[in-house]
This record gives structure tokens, sequence and C-alpha cells, in this order.
């Protein structure tokens, strides 16, 4: 029997006992039944931008732009905007009608309250944006006007919903924002709001009868069911009981299958904002990691084709360095790594990493991404690759807070990391490279502690300039830069695939396409 077959055959026996009676059949096409996993730990989208978080959230609360697939900003609490000629103001009209779940208007006073006060306290990627801010005002009730310090071409791209989610300002104000947005059941202005959340079983969204677009929404409600087991959620899918499942929900060795059943569809679009990297993790502040001869070596020992192939089945593109090639600014023109032992080999000799009587020149733990099978292979495959070379590599298990507490304060040695690029790299890519942000105990931050004098440089002259050429160049040369230095070992740009039923229309309309608010998403 072939592998394909045998988990077919696995998830069929195994995810039928597992739903019992808990199904979520759809009974109505206004009904959307969405797979979540893992189950979001809040929906309160200011305080937790966790994955799950921002698919089921991202229904409730909006930020003032939305981006299409080519990452041109589109209005959504916002109606339209102005930049001053000198990139340093940015004006914001916002749309008249918008209410909060709770029946209130939606007014600038929420943004500057959100902009000014609440993210920078609570939302980690918002703070280094507005502090950017010289000013914050409203000059009306529907009018926004941000004055920046310098000019920062990718202000524009930081106001995406889980970038800078609007929260209300008659809730929050003068509260702890960590306790009440906790505690408080969450109030957005999106499409959708919470009706019900079952823990460990579902989340209720129902329509918003009040939403300010227009004929929006045009399904009733949504049920996000939490699945944990990856079987049953294969099996939901095949059998209707789910019509949506999307980032890592489908094991990438099972996607194909799924996408070719006569009821299924399969898309990698809708996450170009986001387009994740994944990458292995190195602690360049311990030898011999903080050697580049040690980490180009690493380069050449890992096949980032097979990782592409064998690992992610073909969901991926291999990467070449800092920034994906679904993103503006990327060069392909960078130094290339062939795999190849010997080439390895002979930089680890340079280094003076003999190796020993048992052909071992140095032994390193893996600390292993408590994420699902496929990091579990990268990381088998990652040990596999480098014994080659004689560097031994010892794979140690964690919990998710373990992996966390690791990486984040730097107590590691090796492991795996997946970041968004966000739309820019001024807001997605330069944090994991620039020495000011090597902040110890905050995890996406720079863990690696890798530090270059030059690369913090290339960011922020490129993170300042209007000129788009200039900036193209700067973005160049700071590829090329850590390709040579490889601080990490990138390893592919992910396509994950959204499998939905395919009566579903004008469901993936964004480059945030699960993530979006689903507004006029339908059954055709």
């Amino acid at each position: 029997m072939k592998r394909r077959e045998f988990n077919a055959m696995t998830m069929a026996l195994f995810g039928a006992a597992m739903f019992g009676k808990e199904t979520f059949a759809q009974e109505s096409v206004d009904t959307l039944t969405s797979i979540v996993n893992p189950e979001p730990p809040i929906l309160n989208l200011c305080l937790n931008q966790q994955t799950p978080t921002g698919v089921v959230a991202g229904k409730m609360y909006e930020g003032l732009l939305s981006y299409a697939k080519d990452l041109t900003p589109q209005p959504l609490l916002a109606d339209t905007w102005d930049i001053s000629e000198d990139g340093l103001t940015y004006t914001f009209h916002l749309a008249r009608n918008a209410k909060w779940h709770d029946g209130e208007p939606f007014t600038s006073a929420d943004v500057v309250f959100s902009c000014k006060t609440l993210l920078p306290e609570v939302h980690p990627r918002a703070r280094d944006v507005f502090n950017r801010c010289e000013d914050i005002s409203a000059p009306d009730a529907h009018t926004v006007v941000f004055r920046l310090k310098k000019p920062f071409p990718a202000f524009l791209m930081a106001f995406e919903t889980a970038s800078a989610p609007m929260a209300p300002k008659h809730l929050l104000e003068e509260k702890d924002f960590r306790k009440a947005g906790a505690e408080q059941e969450p109030i957005g202005t999106g499409p959708f709001r919470l009706t019900e959340w079952i823990k460990g079983s579902h989340i209720h969204l129902t329509a918003f009868e009040d939403y300010y677009r227009e004929g929006q929404p045009k399904l009733k409600e949504i049920f996000y069911r939490v699945v944990p087991d990856a079987a049953s959620r294969s099996v939901s899918l095949e059998q209707g009981e789910a019509q949506l499942a999307q980032w890592q929900d489908i094991e990438p060795f099972d996607a194909e299958r799924l996408s070719t059943l006569p009821h299924l569809a399969m898309t990698t679009e809708g996450y170009e904002y986001f387009s994740p990297m994944l990458w292995v993790e190195l602690n360049c502040r311990k030898p011999p990691m903080n050697d580049k001869r040690f980490r180009q070596a690493l380069m050449h020992l890992i096949d980032r084709n097979f990782v592409r192939d064998r690992i992610m089945f073909g969901l991926a593109n291999a990467a070449t360095g800092p920034i994906a090639s679904s993103m503006r600014f990327y060069d392909a023109d960078v130094k290339t790594y062939e795999t190849s032992v010997d080439k390895a080999a002979s930089l680890l000799d340079d280094m003076g990493l003999k190796p020993d009587a048992s052909g071992t020149r140095v032994t390193l733990k893996f600390t292993m991404v408590p994420a699902g099978d496929t990091w579990t292979r990268i990381a088998e495959y990652v040990r596999q690759a480098c014994g080659a070379a004689g560097i031994k590599i010892e794979l140690q298990s964690n919990d998710l807070a373990g992996w966390v507490s690791a990486v984040s304060n730097g107590d590691f040695d090796i492991s795996g990391n997946q970041l968004y690029q966000n739309g820019d790299p001024a807001l997605g890519v330069a944090r994991t490279y620039i020495s000011s942000n090597i902040r110890k105990g905050v995890m996406f931050s720079n863990t690696s502690g890798y530090s270059n004098p030059k690369v913090d440089e290339l960011f922020e002259a490129a993170a300042v300039e209007l000129d788009q050429g200039k900036r193209q160049t700067l973005y160049s040369e700071v590829q090329k830069l850590l390709v040579e230095e490889a601080p990490v070992i990138w390893l592919c740009e992910q396509k994950y695939p959204t499998i939905y039923d395919n009566r579903l229309k004008d469901l993936i309309t964004t480059s945030t396409g699960v993530n979006s608010n689903f507004g006029n998403a339908h059954f055709g």
C-alpha cells in the first residue's frame, strides 16, 4: 500500500470516530463551517495576533485599509486617504456610517485612541510603527491625520486588520487594556459579531445587521470548529462537514488529494501580504554559529529544493534569501549555495572544526518547533543533512511555551522559525536582522542575536527613502550582504493551501485571504 493510500485510509477510520456527535453539517447556503486549529487563546486581535486569532477575529475587527493581491491599498474603515508630497503627513477620511457591534458610532476618536494609546502599549508590531509618529490628531469626527517624525513609505502598509486593529475607545479608555481586553466580549466594526464560544468545540459568529457596507455580509453565520486531530480535519472536508480549511489545517502531503475531490477546490492565493518564510534559526551569539564559515557550511548542507519537494510537497518556493519572491523589492541576484558536502567540509576544516575518531566535529541541540509533523520532518532532515559533514544534531522536544522561551531568550543552539513579511521589508523583514531589535524575551524579534552595523544602516536608509528605485537599490544591497553572511538558513517561502467547498464565491479576494472579513463571501 502506498503512503498516501495508507494516510487516506487512516483518516477515514480515525476521523469518523473522532467527530462522534459533534457535527456541524451545513444546513443552509447562508452558513459557512470552517476549521480552526489550534483554538485561539483569545479573540481580541489587539492583544493577540497569532494565526488562529487572526482568522476568526478578522471577521469582527477591522483596520483602516485592506490590500489587494498585488498589495495595493484598498478602502476598509477608511474610504480615502492622502499623502503629503514630503511623505510626512497621512490623512485618512473614514467611513461615515460605521458602527461598533454595540451600536455606538465609529469615529476618528477611536482611531486616535487605538493608534496613539492602546496599540503602542499592547501590540509590539504596531508600537514600532506608531512610535514613528510626531502626532496623531482628529480635526473632525471622520478625519484622522498622522504626522511622522521622518518619512516612512511603508507606513501605508501598516493598517491591515491584524497589524492595526481598531478598538472602541468608549469601552477601553482608562481601563487596564490587557485585563479589560481579555475579559470583555470582542466588539469590533466587522461584518460578523460573536454569538457563542464553546471552548474546545466551536466559535459561532453571526452577521452584524448594521454593517456599514451595503449588501454585506452575504453569509448569515460562520461556525469555526476546533478540530485538533489532523486526520479528522481532512475527513471533515471530505464529508462536507466543513467547507473551509486554511493555513496549516491540512498537512501538505494530503492537500493535493483533497483538492482533487469533486466538491472541493484549492488555492494558494491570499497569503501575499504575509509571504511566510521558513528558516533554520541559528544562535549567532554562540560558537560555532557566530562564525560565518559555519553558517555558510550549513547553507551548503541543507538542500532547499529537497525541503520544497519532499517535505512541503511542492507547496512552497525554495528561498533564495531574506525577502520572499512574492514581495516588493525582492532581488534574485544573490549568492547561491550548491548542495555540497565537500564544500561544507572545506569550510569546517578551515575553521579548525576537525572530526574526532567517531567522525563528529561538533554536537548541537535542535530546539524543535512544536507545530505539527512538517516541522518535525524539517528537524529530522536537518539532522540527517548536517550529519553528512560531521555535525551531530540532537533533537530536543518542547511544548509551545518552552520553545518560545528558549528561542526568545537565546537559550538554544539551532531551531526553526517562520515570520510573516507584512507587505513591506521595513515592516516584516528588517525586524529579524537589525541589532536594535535584539530584545531578550520578545519572540519574533532578532532572536538569532545577529548584528552587523552595515545591515542596520541599509535597512534604516531603505525604510525612510521615498524614491522607490533607490529603495530597491538599498534592499538589493542588503539582500546580497545577508545571503553572504547567512545569519539564518532560509528554507522556503511557504504556499499555504486554502481548501474550500467549490460553491463558495468571493472567498479569497485580498492579499490577507482567509484573515479578511468575508463580507462578500457567499455560496453560489
